[in-house]
Protein backbone atom coordinates (compact mmCIF):
# COMPACT_ATOMS: atom_id res chain seq x y z
CA UNK A 1 0.00 0.00 0.00
CA UNK A 2 1.48 3.37 -0.99
CA UNK A 3 1.00 6.69 0.75
CA UNK A 4 -1.47 7.64 -2.01
CA UNK A 5 -3.82 4.94 -0.68
CA UNK A 6 -4.03 6.60 2.73
CA UNK A 7 -6.00 9.76 3.34
CA UNK A 8 -4.44 12.67 5.21
CA UNK A 9 -6.55 11.92 8.33
CA UNK A 10 -5.33 8.30 8.24
CA UNK A 11 -1.73 9.44 8.05
CA UNK A 12 -2.31 11.83 10.96
CA UNK A 13 -3.82 8.96 12.96
CA UNK A 14 -0.61 6.99 12.43
CA UNK A 15 1.45 10.01 13.49
CA UNK A 16 -0.58 10.49 16.68
CA UNK A 17 -0.46 6.79 17.52
CA UNK A 18 3.34 6.74 17.36
CA UNK A 19 3.90 10.08 19.10
CA UNK A 20 1.62 9.09 21.97
CA UNK A 21 2.82 5.49 22.28
CA UNK A 22 4.20 4.31 25.60
CA UNK A 23 7.75 4.28 24.25
CA UNK A 24 7.79 7.83 22.87
CA UNK A 25 5.15 9.87 24.75
CA UNK A 26 7.59 11.12 27.40
CA UNK A 27 10.00 12.37 24.72
CA UNK A 28 7.44 14.75 23.19
CA UNK A 29 8.71 14.11 19.68
CA UNK A 30 7.86 16.65 16.95
CA UNK A 31 4.97 15.36 14.87
CA UNK A 32 6.77 16.53 11.73
CA UNK A 33 9.56 14.03 12.45
CA UNK A 34 7.18 11.09 12.68
CA UNK A 35 5.16 12.32 9.69
CA UNK A 36 8.33 12.65 7.61
CA UNK A 37 9.35 9.07 8.42
CA UNK A 38 5.88 7.71 7.69
CA UNK A 39 5.73 9.44 4.29
CA UNK A 40 9.16 8.00 3.46
CA UNK A 41 8.29 4.44 4.45
CA UNK A 42 4.73 4.00 3.18
CA UNK A 43 5.70 3.78 -0.52
CA UNK A 44 8.41 1.21 0.30
CA UNK A 45 6.11 -1.40 1.86
CA UNK A 46 3.09 -3.35 0.68
CA UNK A 47 1.37 -3.15 4.06
CA UNK A 48 0.93 -0.24 6.45
CA UNK A 49 1.96 -2.49 9.34
CA UNK A 50 5.33 -3.12 7.70
CA UNK A 51 5.81 0.61 7.11
CA UNK A 52 5.04 1.39 10.74
CA UNK A 53 7.57 -1.22 11.87
CA UNK A 54 10.19 0.44 9.66
CA UNK A 55 9.28 3.85 11.11
CA UNK A 56 9.67 2.51 14.65
CA UNK A 57 13.11 1.18 13.77
CA UNK A 58 14.19 4.54 12.38
CA UNK A 59 12.70 6.39 15.35
CA UNK A 60 14.84 4.26 17.65
CA UNK A 61 17.90 5.51 15.79
CA UNK A 62 16.69 9.12 15.69
CA UNK A 63 15.91 9.26 19.42
CA UNK A 64 18.92 7.08 20.33
CA UNK A 65 17.85 6.10 23.86
CA UNK A 66 20.80 3.68 23.94
CA UNK A 67 23.16 6.69 24.08
CA UNK A 68 21.83 7.76 27.49
CA UNK A 69 20.00 10.67 29.12
CA UNK A 70 20.10 12.37 32.52
CA UNK A 71 17.10 12.92 34.78
CA UNK A 72 16.12 16.24 33.22
CA UNK A 73 13.95 17.62 36.03
CA UNK A 74 16.44 16.69 38.75
CA UNK A 75 19.30 18.12 36.70
CA UNK A 76 17.53 21.48 36.46
CA UNK A 77 16.93 21.53 40.23
CA UNK A 78 20.58 20.74 40.94
CA UNK A 79 21.91 23.28 38.46
CA UNK A 80 19.69 26.01 39.90
CA UNK A 81 20.97 25.31 43.41
CA UNK A 82 24.62 25.32 42.29
CA UNK A 83 24.24 28.65 40.51
CA UNK A 84 22.56 30.11 43.58
CA UNK A 85 25.62 29.01 45.58
CA UNK A 86 27.80 30.83 42.99
CA UNK A 87 30.41 28.08 42.94
CA UNK A 88 31.65 27.83 39.35
CA UNK A 89 33.89 24.87 40.11
CA UNK A 90 30.90 22.86 41.29
CA UNK A 91 28.90 24.03 38.27
CA UNK A 92 31.62 22.69 35.96
CA UNK A 93 31.75 19.43 37.89
CA UNK A 94 28.01 18.99 37.47
CA UNK A 95 28.19 19.88 33.77
CA UNK A 96 30.73 17.05 33.49
CA UNK A 97 28.23 14.73 35.18
CA UNK A 98 25.56 15.72 32.63
CA UNK A 99 27.94 15.28 29.70
CA UNK A 100 28.87 11.87 31.10
CA UNK A 101 25.24 10.71 30.77
CA UNK A 102 25.33 10.57 26.96
CA UNK A 103 27.75 8.38 25.00
CA UNK A 104 28.43 11.08 22.39
CA UNK A 105 29.64 13.68 24.88
CA UNK A 106 31.07 11.18 27.37
CA UNK A 107 33.73 10.22 24.84
CA UNK A 108 34.88 13.85 24.73
CA UNK A 109 35.35 14.44 28.47
CA UNK A 110 39.08 13.73 28.51
CA UNK A 111 39.83 16.28 25.77
CA UNK A 112 37.49 19.16 26.67
CA UNK A 113 40.34 21.51 27.56
CA UNK A 114 41.95 21.13 24.13
CA UNK A 115 38.86 20.49 22.01
CA UNK A 116 37.47 24.00 21.54
CA UNK A 117 40.81 25.86 21.28
CA UNK A 118 41.76 23.59 18.38
CA UNK A 119 38.43 24.21 16.64
CA UNK A 120 38.51 27.97 17.15
CA UNK A 121 42.12 28.11 15.97
CA UNK A 122 40.69 27.29 12.54
CA UNK A 123 37.41 29.23 12.66
CA UNK A 124 38.38 32.13 14.88
CA UNK A 125 36.33 32.92 17.99
CA UNK A 126 32.73 32.84 16.70
CA UNK A 127 30.26 35.63 17.37
CA UNK A 128 27.35 33.28 16.58
CA UNK A 129 26.92 29.50 16.83
CA UNK A 130 24.29 27.00 15.74
CA UNK A 131 24.52 23.72 17.68
CA UNK A 132 22.62 21.29 15.45
CA UNK A 133 21.02 18.11 16.84
CA UNK A 134 22.86 19.25 19.93
CA UNK A 135 22.10 16.48 22.42
CA UNK A 136 23.82 17.44 25.68
CA UNK A 137 26.70 19.26 23.97
CA UNK A 138 25.67 22.79 25.18
CA UNK A 139 26.81 21.77 28.67
CA UNK A 140 30.32 22.09 27.27
CA UNK A 141 29.85 25.88 27.33
CA UNK A 142 32.08 26.36 30.41
CA UNK A 143 35.02 25.02 28.35
CA UNK A 144 34.32 27.10 25.22
CA UNK A 145 35.41 30.43 26.75
CA UNK A 146 33.05 32.34 24.49
CA UNK A 147 32.48 36.08 24.82
CA UNK A 148 29.22 36.98 26.54
CA UNK A 149 28.07 38.59 23.28
CA UNK A 150 28.36 35.35 21.28
CA UNK A 151 24.89 34.11 20.37
CA UNK A 152 24.34 30.40 20.83
CA UNK A 153 21.38 28.53 19.34
CA UNK A 154 20.92 24.86 20.24
CA UNK A 155 18.55 22.64 18.23
CA UNK A 156 17.16 19.29 19.32
CA UNK A 157 13.94 17.32 18.82
CA UNK A 158 13.75 16.10 22.43
CA UNK A 159 11.56 18.60 24.31
CA UNK A 160 12.69 17.73 27.89
CA UNK A 161 16.31 18.15 26.77
CA UNK A 162 15.61 21.57 25.27
CA UNK A 163 13.83 22.61 28.47
CA UNK A 164 16.94 21.77 30.51
CA UNK A 165 19.24 23.50 28.03
CA UNK A 166 17.16 26.68 28.19
CA UNK A 167 17.20 26.59 31.98
CA UNK A 168 21.00 26.26 31.79
CA UNK A 169 21.28 29.15 29.31
CA UNK A 170 19.27 31.39 31.65
CA UNK A 171 21.50 30.45 34.59
CA UNK A 172 24.48 31.35 32.37
CA UNK A 173 22.85 34.75 31.70
CA UNK A 174 22.40 33.85 28.06
CA UNK A 175 19.18 34.08 26.02
CA UNK A 176 17.20 30.80 26.16
CA UNK A 177 17.97 29.94 22.55
CA UNK A 178 17.32 26.24 22.81
CA UNK A 179 15.00 25.38 19.92
CA UNK A 180 12.69 22.35 19.78
CA UNK A 181 12.87 21.55 16.09
CA UNK A 182 13.58 18.75 13.64
CA UNK A 183 16.42 20.36 11.70
CA UNK A 184 16.23 17.84 8.85
CA UNK A 185 12.59 18.68 8.14
CA UNK A 186 13.11 22.37 8.90
CA UNK A 187 16.76 23.52 8.64
CA UNK A 188 17.66 26.67 10.60
CA UNK A 189 17.53 29.81 8.49
CA UNK A 190 19.56 32.28 10.56
CA UNK A 191 23.12 33.15 9.62
CA UNK A 192 26.00 32.23 11.91
CA UNK A 193 29.78 32.09 11.99
CA UNK A 194 29.92 28.45 13.04
CA UNK A 195 27.60 25.44 13.07
CA UNK A 196 28.40 22.42 15.23
CA UNK A 197 27.10 19.17 13.79
CA UNK A 198 28.68 16.63 16.09
CA UNK A 199 28.37 12.85 15.72
CA UNK A 200 25.10 13.07 13.82
CA UNK A 201 25.80 12.99 10.08
CA UNK A 202 26.05 9.18 10.01
CA UNK A 203 22.74 8.86 11.86
CA UNK A 204 21.13 11.31 9.42
CA UNK A 205 22.27 9.00 6.61
CA UNK A 206 20.54 6.08 8.33
CA UNK A 207 17.38 8.11 8.61
CA UNK A 208 17.39 9.24 4.97
CA UNK A 209 20.24 8.28 2.65
CA UNK A 210 21.85 11.28 1.00
CA UNK A 211 20.02 13.88 3.11
CA UNK A 212 23.19 15.55 4.43
CA UNK A 213 23.99 17.17 1.09
CA UNK A 214 20.87 19.36 0.87
CA UNK A 215 20.90 19.94 4.61
CA UNK A 216 24.49 21.21 4.71
CA UNK A 217 23.88 23.32 1.61
CA UNK A 218 20.89 24.99 3.27
CA UNK A 219 22.86 26.15 6.31
CA UNK A 220 23.80 29.84 6.18
CA UNK A 221 27.07 29.57 8.08
CA UNK A 222 30.70 30.42 7.38
CA UNK A 223 32.05 27.24 8.95
CA UNK A 224 30.32 23.89 9.32
CA UNK A 225 32.07 21.68 11.86
CA UNK A 226 31.10 18.06 11.28
CA UNK A 227 32.47 15.52 13.72
CA UNK A 228 32.18 11.77 13.37
CA UNK A 229 33.33 8.92 15.62
CA UNK A 230 36.41 7.03 14.50
CA UNK A 231 35.19 3.78 16.08
CA UNK A 232 31.89 2.02 16.72
CA UNK A 233 30.29 2.23 20.17
CA UNK A 234 31.71 -1.20 20.96
CA UNK A 235 35.16 -0.03 19.87
CA UNK A 236 35.54 -3.07 17.63
CA UNK A 237 35.23 -1.37 14.25
CA UNK A 238 37.38 1.45 12.83
CA UNK A 239 35.02 3.88 11.08
CA UNK A 240 37.56 6.49 9.98
CA UNK A 241 37.62 5.68 6.26
CA UNK A 242 33.87 5.14 6.08
CA UNK A 243 33.08 8.45 7.76
CA UNK A 244 35.71 10.38 5.82
CA UNK A 245 34.11 9.04 2.64
CA UNK A 246 30.66 10.15 3.87
CA UNK A 247 31.86 13.74 4.31
CA UNK A 248 33.73 14.09 1.02
CA UNK A 249 30.97 12.42 -1.00
CA UNK A 250 28.44 14.78 0.62
CA UNK A 251 30.31 17.92 -0.42
CA UNK A 252 31.48 16.64 -3.81
CA UNK A 253 31.29 19.44 -6.36
CA UNK A 254 30.79 22.21 -3.80
CA UNK A 255 34.49 23.27 -3.77
CA UNK A 256 34.40 23.86 -0.04
CA UNK A 257 37.68 23.99 1.87
CA UNK A 258 38.07 21.24 4.50
CA UNK A 259 40.47 21.13 7.45
CA UNK A 260 40.58 17.84 9.33
CA UNK A 261 41.14 18.07 13.09
CA UNK A 262 41.81 14.62 14.61
CA UNK A 263 41.10 13.74 18.24
CA UNK A 264 41.32 10.49 20.18
CA UNK A 265 37.72 9.36 19.62
CA UNK A 266 36.44 11.56 16.81
CA UNK A 267 37.49 13.34 13.67
CA UNK A 268 36.28 16.90 13.09
CA UNK A 269 35.88 18.14 9.53
CA UNK A 270 36.04 21.93 9.59
CA UNK A 271 34.27 22.90 6.37
CA UNK A 272 34.58 26.48 5.16
CA UNK A 273 31.52 27.12 3.01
Amino acid sequence: MSKQNLSQPEIEDLVNTLVNSKKYASLVLPKETVRDLILQELPRHKQVKQAVQAVRKKLHNVVAPYLGDPDYLQSEITLTRLYQDKDQDLVKEYCLEILDQHASTKERLAILDEFYPRLFEVTGIPTSILDLACGLHPFGLPWMNLPAATTYFAYDLHQPRINLINAFFKLENRPPNGVYQDILVQPPTQQADVAFFFKEAHRFEQRQHGCNRDFWLALQVKFLLVSLPIASLSGKHDLTDKHRRLVYETIQGFHWEVTEIPFKNELVFCIRK
